[in-house]
Parts: C-alpha cells; structure tokens; sequence
C-alpha cells in the first residue's frame, strides 16, 4: 500500500458527515443544504440533445479508442473559445489539452511536474528535476532561477480546495499554506511565505475565482507571482473553474490573459478551466487545461499512461458548449439575481459580502456559537434543518492560525426561492442566539 496515502485528510464533506452525526434535524422545517458546490440549474437542452445525437453517430463508435489528445475540433473549440473570452491565441495541437473536470487534472499535473527525490540534492536553475529532463527531452527550457536542497513544497492558498493538498501529499511534496487576509478582499498574503519556503517550491496552485472567498487576482497579484515564479523557477497551476459566474461589470482575468497582457510567454504557467459550473454539466466531467506547450507535452505523456481520454459524445457535447454564450450569459444573470436577493439578508446578522465572482458565500460567525464555525453549523442544521459548511474545514492551521475558523462557507447553487428561505432561517437562527 501506498504510504503516502495515510497523509491525506478527510474530505471536507467526510468530516461533515461525522459533525451531523446524532444530529436529528428540525422536521418543522424541509431541508437545505448550502453545503456542496454542485451547480443545481438545469443543463441546458442542446447539450444533452448533442450528447445523444453523438451516441447514435459513426464518428462515436465505441469499439475505437479516443485519442487521449482529444479531436482536434474539440481542441479548435477550445481556442476558439479562448480567443472570443480573453482575446489570446493559441496553438490547437499543443497549447490546450482536454482533462476530465479540473478536479482530476488538478491533481494528476502535479504529478507530472513534481520531483519528489529533490531532498536527494537539486541544482541549478531549480526546476524539479523529473520535469527537467523531460522537459529537455521534449524540447522544453529552463528558467532562470536559483536552485535548492531540500524537501520540495507546493505551495497554495489557504482556505483552499483540498485537491491541492492531496495532489502534493501523493506526489511526495510538501504543501504550504499561504492565509488569504480578510482586510484585503482576501487576497493571499504571498509575501508571508518566507523566502527559503520559495527556493524549494517546485509548484504553486491559484484559484481565481477563488474557492471559497470569491476573490478575483488582479493585475498587479500576477506580476508578483510571475516574478517570483521567475526568481525561483516553480510552475504555477491556475485553476479558473468559477470564471464565468462573476457580478462585476468586467469578466475575471485570467493566468494566461494576464501573461498576455504583461508581455510575457506561458512558460511556467498551465491554467485548468471546465463546464461544470459555466454550463451547469459536473456530471459531464469534461474541461481543458492550457498554456505552456512544453509542460502540456509532458502532461500529455503522463495521462496518455493514465488512461485519460474523453469518450467521442463527451467531446461532441463539449464542443456545443463551449460554442455557444448565450446559456452562460443566462446562468450568469440567474447568479447574479439570487446574490442580490440573498446577500443583503443574510448581511443584516452575519459578516458577509458580495464576492467579486463564484457561488459562494464566504460569512463571518464570530457572534455567534463562540465563534466556532463547527457548532454553527450543527446547531443551524438541528434547529432549521438548512446544511452549511464549517469554513475551517476548508483551510488548515499555519502560523497558530486557521484563516476559516469563525466562518461557513454558503453554496447558492439552489433556485432563488430555497436560497431565500435558508437565508431567512439563518437570520431566525443568528438572531435567536443573541
């Protein structure tokens, strides 16, 4: 067995279950639960009209192996979609690369780019060498950076999405926690990760929109993170899942729109994007990952071993998707709508916002239950039978300090109305804790 595998936390939904335990819910009220990011808007109709047209098509025979490359429309749809959302240019053939969802791409990259023998010595210019001598074998360069001895890191914000954890623990990494402060819209304090955490990075991951904060990189965050990226050789991995669903006027940028825009190439930088929540389709298991061509090669080779290819009607469906704005422009307004409902409730007990982007709620607990984020929600849950999800479940305690202790973190991802109503609960239940 595996004995890197007895490194891996519960799940965050595991531990929730294990909190409920005994806790017999309110009957007076039905049930709500604000605690899963499952997009609950219906798929849209031409997407699983497409996705039946393809069983009975030639084209989706299933006695052929799909190419794990994808076709090279569905890579065409990619980078057309790409360059009607954020104006860039990409190489079909090798600059994008379909995955299945971010989740599992998220994880299976770093285990195409970590060096997990760096503590054995690493040279100059610092990156891990496993990728390095892929990488020069597949015609990639290397950064100028200064190298390190030593255990690698990868380093992530914090709160973060638990798949990052896990993807450094089974790649023989160790992660570091940046804490998101939220006196700054909460953005990751990068400056707090110390300079000898940096020289042995060998991956960062970004999540912009973030999860579960909402917040959005600006500009000048990018600049950092490429410079140190620059300084010290790490790959960053941008995961954009949440892009679409945004409240401001102007859409999220994006890693590689901001690269762009600082007159910079990909190298270093592979960002993950999906249809799960743009297109309402998490059961489809269908994104793309994209940037540097040299790391994408690699990452092909990896998940060429892994079996990782898209069925044909998956990619039939994901090109209609991926085509058409008009069903994400009304998913997006169908967002935006149900925020403007429920956020102003909910702000009138708790300590919350609207977030720039996403479908979460990132509140504030510390007036109620002690501040303890856990009892909230097992209390909320026994009293008005509505599920949230305790906010230091999602972070981990660095520095004497867990940045989601004293919040819960509130999916909207139901129709308007139960949103409302769990929201009106909330208030009922803040206010009767007084």
């Amino acid at each position: 067995m595996n004995p890197l595998l007895q490194k891996l936390q519960p799940y965050p939904f595991e531990r929730l279950r294990k909190l409920f335990e005994g806790v017999t819910p309110n009957p007076a009220h039905q049930p709500i639960s604000l605690g899963i990011g499952e997009p609950k808007h219906p798929t849209p109709d031409f997407i699983k009209q497409t996705l039946a047209a393809a069983l009975h098509d030639p084209a989706s025979d299933f006695t052929a192996y799909p190419p794990t490359a994808g076709t090279p429309a569905l890579r065409a749809a990619f980078t057309g979609w790409l360059q009607r959302r954020y104006g860039l240019t990409l190489d079909p053939s090798t600059q994008v690369l379909p995955v299945n969802g971010t989740r599992e791409a998220l994880f299976a990259f770093a285990q195409t780019v970590i060096d997990p023998t760096a503590d054995a010595g690493r040279s100059p210019p610092g990156r891990p060498k496993a990728s390095s001598a892929l990488l020069e074998e597949l015609g990639g360069s290397e950064p100028h950076a200064v190298g390190s001895v030593g255990a690698p890191y990868v380093v992530c914000p914090n709160p973060f999405y638990q798949i990052y954890e896990g993807a450094a623990l089974l790649a023989g990494a160790t992660p570091y926690y940046a804490p998101s402060d939220p006196k700054r819209n909460f953005a990751v304090d990068w400056d707090s990760v110390p300079d000898d955490v940096w020289q042995r990075t060998q991956l960062l991951y970004v999540c912009s929109p973030g999860n579960p904060t909402g917040a959005v990189m600006p500009l000048d965050e990018w600049r950092k993170l490429f410079a140190l990226s620059d300084r010290y050789g790490f790959i960053i991995a941008s995961d954009e899942c949440y892009s679409e669903i945004y409240f401001r006027d102007e859409p999220p940028l994006g890693g590689l729109e901001a690269a762009t825009r600082l007159g910079r190439s990909f190298e270093r930088l592979v960002a993950f994007t999906s249809l799960s929540k743009r297109s309402n389709v998490p059961g489809l298991r269908s994104g793309f990952a994209m940037g540097d061509a040299a790391l994408l090669k690699a990452f092909l080779l990896y998940r060429t071993y892994h079996g990782s290819a898209m069925a044909p009607p998956t990619q039939a469906a994901s090109i209609a998707a991926w085509g058409d704005e008009a069903h994400v422009v009304a998913n997006r307004e169908q967002y935006r709508a149900k925020f403007a409902r429920v956020t102003p409730i909910l702000a009138e007990v708790l300590d919350v916002a609207l977030p720039d982007a996403g479908f979460y709620l990132w509140a504030g607990v510390r007036r109620v239950c002690g501040g303890d984020d856990a009892a909230f929600a097992r209390e909320l849950l026994a009293q008005y039978n509505v599920t949230v999800l305790p906010g230091s479940y999602l972070a981990r305690e660095a520095n004497k300090l867990n940045p989601g202790q004293g919040r819960i973190r509130m999916a909207l991802v139901a129709e308007t109305a139960e949103c409302e109503e769990a929201a009106r609960r909330i208030v009922q239940f803040v206010q009767s804790h007084k």
